[in-house]
Protein backbone atom coordinates (compact mmCIF):
# COMPACT_ATOMS: atom_id res chain seq x y z
CA UNK A 1 0.00 0.00 0.00
CA UNK A 2 1.27 3.39 -0.63
CA UNK A 3 1.75 5.44 1.82
CA UNK A 4 -0.13 8.65 2.50
CA UNK A 5 0.95 12.10 1.62
CA UNK A 6 -0.50 14.79 3.71
CA UNK A 7 0.49 18.65 2.87
CA UNK A 8 1.26 20.99 5.62
CA UNK A 9 0.33 24.29 5.17
CA UNK A 10 2.10 26.67 7.98
CA UNK A 11 3.55 30.22 7.58
CA UNK A 12 6.23 29.30 10.80
CA UNK A 13 9.33 27.25 9.70
CA UNK A 14 9.84 25.94 12.76
CA UNK A 15 6.72 24.40 13.30
CA UNK A 16 6.25 23.04 9.66
CA UNK A 17 9.43 21.37 9.88
CA UNK A 18 8.78 20.07 12.96
CA UNK A 19 5.35 18.69 12.19
CA UNK A 20 7.01 17.44 8.59
CA UNK A 21 9.70 15.67 10.97
CA UNK A 22 7.35 13.92 12.85
CA UNK A 23 4.88 12.92 10.48
CA UNK A 24 7.98 11.29 8.28
CA UNK A 25 8.80 9.57 11.37
CA UNK A 26 5.42 8.00 11.52
CA UNK A 27 5.47 6.79 8.18
CA UNK A 28 3.40 9.84 6.25
CA UNK A 29 4.97 11.85 3.16
CA UNK A 30 5.08 15.20 3.73
CA UNK A 31 4.64 18.37 1.52
CA UNK A 32 5.56 21.24 3.12
CA UNK A 33 3.95 25.16 1.98
CA UNK A 34 4.11 28.16 3.42
CA UNK A 35 1.59 30.39 1.74
CA UNK A 36 -1.85 29.37 -0.05
CA UNK A 37 -0.30 30.00 -3.28
CA UNK A 38 2.28 27.39 -2.92
CA UNK A 39 -0.26 25.08 -1.25
CA UNK A 40 -2.83 25.53 -4.23
CA UNK A 41 0.49 24.21 -6.59
CA UNK A 42 1.42 21.23 -4.18
CA UNK A 43 -2.62 20.03 -4.12
CA UNK A 44 -2.66 19.83 -8.71
CA UNK A 45 1.19 18.36 -8.37
CA UNK A 46 1.42 15.82 -5.59
CA UNK A 47 -2.42 14.99 -4.86
CA UNK A 48 -2.21 14.44 -1.07
CA UNK A 49 -4.34 12.59 0.65
CA UNK A 50 -4.70 15.02 3.65
CA UNK A 51 -4.43 18.89 4.50
CA UNK A 52 -3.43 20.25 7.44
CA UNK A 53 -3.89 24.19 7.46
CA UNK A 54 -2.99 26.73 9.80
CA UNK A 55 -5.55 29.50 10.43
CA UNK A 56 -3.54 32.70 10.18
CA UNK A 57 -1.82 32.29 6.47
CA UNK A 58 0.13 35.27 4.92
CA UNK A 59 -2.05 35.43 1.74
CA UNK A 60 -5.22 34.13 2.79
CA UNK A 61 -7.04 32.69 5.85
CA UNK A 62 -6.79 28.95 6.85
CA UNK A 63 -10.38 28.94 6.81
CA UNK A 64 -11.24 30.99 3.68
CA UNK A 65 -8.56 28.30 2.18
CA UNK A 66 -10.73 25.40 3.38
CA UNK A 67 -13.68 26.75 2.16
CA UNK A 68 -12.01 27.16 -1.57
CA UNK A 69 -10.85 23.75 -2.05
CA UNK A 70 -14.29 22.30 -0.51
CA UNK A 71 -15.36 24.09 -3.08
CA UNK A 72 -13.42 22.52 -5.90
CA UNK A 73 -14.89 19.20 -7.30
CA UNK A 74 -10.83 18.18 -7.98
CA UNK A 75 -10.69 18.56 -3.82
CA UNK A 76 -13.68 16.98 -2.71
CA UNK A 77 -12.32 13.99 -1.19
CA UNK A 78 -8.94 15.66 0.53
CA UNK A 79 -9.43 15.39 4.12
CA UNK A 80 -8.65 18.48 6.25
CA UNK A 81 -7.53 19.59 9.59
CA UNK A 82 -7.24 22.76 10.87
CA UNK A 83 -4.15 23.82 12.86
CA UNK A 84 -4.46 27.02 15.07
CA UNK A 85 -3.91 28.79 18.50
CA UNK A 86 -7.78 29.91 18.41
CA UNK A 87 -9.25 27.65 20.66
CA UNK A 88 -12.88 29.74 20.93
CA UNK A 89 -16.26 27.34 20.77
CA UNK A 90 -17.18 30.07 18.24
CA UNK A 91 -14.12 29.40 15.78
CA UNK A 92 -14.19 25.75 16.03
CA UNK A 93 -17.50 25.72 15.14
CA UNK A 94 -16.53 27.70 11.95
CA UNK A 95 -14.12 25.85 11.04
CA UNK A 96 -15.89 22.76 11.23
CA UNK A 97 -18.78 24.05 9.15
CA UNK A 98 -15.97 25.18 6.54
CA UNK A 99 -15.51 22.21 5.54
CA UNK A 100 -12.54 20.84 7.81
CA UNK A 101 -12.70 17.44 9.18
CA UNK A 102 -11.11 18.15 12.46
CA UNK A 103 -9.76 20.99 14.47
CA UNK A 104 -6.88 20.81 16.53
CA UNK A 105 -5.71 23.78 19.29
CA UNK A 106 -1.74 25.01 19.63
CA UNK A 107 -0.26 23.62 21.20
CA UNK A 108 -0.11 20.28 20.69
CA UNK A 109 1.99 17.21 20.99
CA UNK A 110 3.03 15.27 18.04
CA UNK A 111 1.64 12.11 19.33
CA UNK A 112 -1.93 13.72 19.20
CA UNK A 113 -1.33 14.81 15.77
CA UNK A 114 -0.77 11.47 14.38
CA UNK A 115 -3.41 9.85 16.23
CA UNK A 116 -6.20 12.89 14.83
CA UNK A 117 -4.63 12.21 11.08
CA UNK A 118 -5.14 8.45 11.43
CA UNK A 119 -8.73 9.11 12.95
CA UNK A 120 -9.24 11.04 10.01
CA UNK A 121 -7.78 9.28 7.58
CA UNK A 122 -9.89 5.92 8.69
CA UNK A 123 -13.23 7.76 8.54
CA UNK A 124 -12.34 8.79 4.98
CA UNK A 125 -11.45 5.30 3.72
CA UNK A 126 -14.54 3.32 2.91
CA UNK A 127 -14.36 -0.57 4.29
CA UNK A 128 -17.51 -1.84 3.14
CA UNK A 129 -18.10 -3.07 -0.74
CA UNK A 130 -22.02 -3.14 -0.20
CA UNK A 131 -24.45 -0.29 -2.01
CA UNK A 132 -27.14 0.63 0.98
CA UNK A 133 -30.32 1.83 -0.53
CA UNK A 134 -32.66 3.50 1.83
CA UNK A 135 -35.52 5.76 0.65
CA UNK A 136 -34.26 7.66 -2.39
CA UNK A 137 -30.36 7.76 -0.96
CA UNK A 138 -28.07 4.99 -2.23
CA UNK A 139 -24.56 4.56 -0.68
CA UNK A 140 -22.09 3.02 -2.52
CA UNK A 141 -19.19 1.88 -0.80
CA UNK A 142 -16.90 0.20 -3.15
CA UNK A 143 -17.42 3.66 -5.56
CA UNK A 144 -17.28 5.94 -2.10
CA UNK A 145 -20.72 7.64 -4.26
CA UNK A 146 -23.59 8.75 -2.69
CA UNK A 147 -26.55 9.69 -4.84
CA UNK A 148 -30.12 10.72 -3.78
CA UNK A 149 -33.06 10.55 -6.81
CA UNK A 150 -30.49 9.54 -9.05
CA UNK A 151 -28.13 12.71 -8.27
CA UNK A 152 -25.14 12.75 -7.01
CA UNK A 153 -24.34 14.08 -3.38
CA UNK A 154 -21.23 15.54 -2.88
CA UNK A 155 -19.81 14.83 0.53
CA UNK A 156 -16.47 15.51 2.97
CA UNK A 157 -15.01 12.31 4.17
CA UNK A 158 -16.69 12.98 8.10
CA UNK A 159 -20.24 13.64 6.45
CA UNK A 160 -20.01 10.51 4.34
CA UNK A 161 -18.53 8.55 7.48
CA UNK A 162 -21.48 9.74 8.98
CA UNK A 163 -24.22 8.90 6.45
CA UNK A 164 -22.66 5.39 6.34
CA UNK A 165 -23.13 4.43 9.38
CA UNK A 166 -26.58 5.85 10.06
CA UNK A 167 -27.69 4.78 6.69
CA UNK A 168 -26.34 1.30 7.82
CA UNK A 169 -28.55 1.15 10.73
CA UNK A 170 -31.47 2.87 10.13
CA UNK A 171 -34.62 3.47 12.45
CA UNK A 172 -31.83 3.26 15.85
CA UNK A 173 -31.05 6.30 17.96
CA UNK A 174 -27.89 7.12 18.60
CA UNK A 175 -26.21 9.75 21.21
CA UNK A 176 -23.84 11.91 20.45
CA UNK A 177 -21.24 10.36 22.40
CA UNK A 178 -22.19 6.77 20.64
CA UNK A 179 -21.64 8.36 17.14
CA UNK A 180 -18.53 10.25 18.42
CA UNK A 181 -16.97 6.62 19.08
CA UNK A 182 -18.53 4.89 16.41
CA UNK A 183 -17.82 7.55 13.18
CA UNK A 184 -14.94 9.12 15.12
CA UNK A 185 -13.77 6.26 16.48
CA UNK A 186 -12.34 5.57 20.00
CA UNK A 187 -9.82 7.42 22.32
CA UNK A 188 -10.31 10.58 19.98
CA UNK A 189 -11.07 13.72 21.97
CA UNK A 190 -13.33 15.86 19.79
CA UNK A 191 -16.40 17.80 21.14
CA UNK A 192 -20.08 16.39 21.34
CA UNK A 193 -20.40 19.77 19.54
CA UNK A 194 -18.69 18.66 16.21
CA UNK A 195 -21.51 16.15 15.67
CA UNK A 196 -24.33 18.73 15.39
CA UNK A 197 -21.69 20.60 13.05
CA UNK A 198 -21.90 17.40 10.97
CA UNK A 199 -25.40 16.55 11.01
CA UNK A 200 -26.08 20.16 9.53
CA UNK A 201 -23.37 20.09 7.21
CA UNK A 202 -24.76 16.55 6.09
CA UNK A 203 -28.60 17.90 5.94
CA UNK A 204 -27.45 20.88 4.00
CA UNK A 205 -25.96 18.62 1.54
CA UNK A 206 -29.31 16.35 0.94
CA UNK A 207 -31.47 19.19 1.37
CA UNK A 208 -31.55 19.66 -2.86
CA UNK A 209 -33.11 16.97 -3.19
CA UNK A 210 -35.63 17.27 0.09
CA UNK A 211 -33.10 14.00 1.59
CA UNK A 212 -32.06 15.65 4.42
CA UNK A 213 -35.59 14.98 6.02
CA UNK A 214 -34.05 11.15 6.85
CA UNK A 215 -31.43 12.49 8.81
CA UNK A 216 -33.99 13.65 12.38
CA UNK A 217 -33.30 14.69 15.42
CA UNK A 218 -34.64 12.88 18.64
CA UNK A 219 -35.23 15.22 21.24
CA UNK A 220 -32.92 14.37 23.95
CA UNK A 221 -31.31 11.26 22.58
CA UNK A 222 -29.91 11.85 19.75
CA UNK A 223 -29.97 11.27 15.85
CA UNK A 224 -31.46 8.76 13.31
CA UNK A 225 -31.69 8.00 10.10
CA UNK A 226 -35.40 6.77 8.71
CA UNK A 227 -36.88 6.52 5.50
CA UNK A 228 -40.31 5.94 7.40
Amino acid sequence: MAATKILIVEDETAIREMIAFHLGRAGFITFEAENCKIARKLLVDEQPDLALVDWMLPDMSGLEMVRMLKRDRDNEDLAIIMLTARADEFDKVAGLEGGADDYITKPFSPRELVARIQAVLRRAASVDGDTIEEGNIALDSAGHRVTANGNEVRLGPTEYRLLQFLISHPDRVYSREQLLDRVWGANVYVEERTVDVHVRRLRKALSPDGSDKYIQTVRGAGYRFSSK
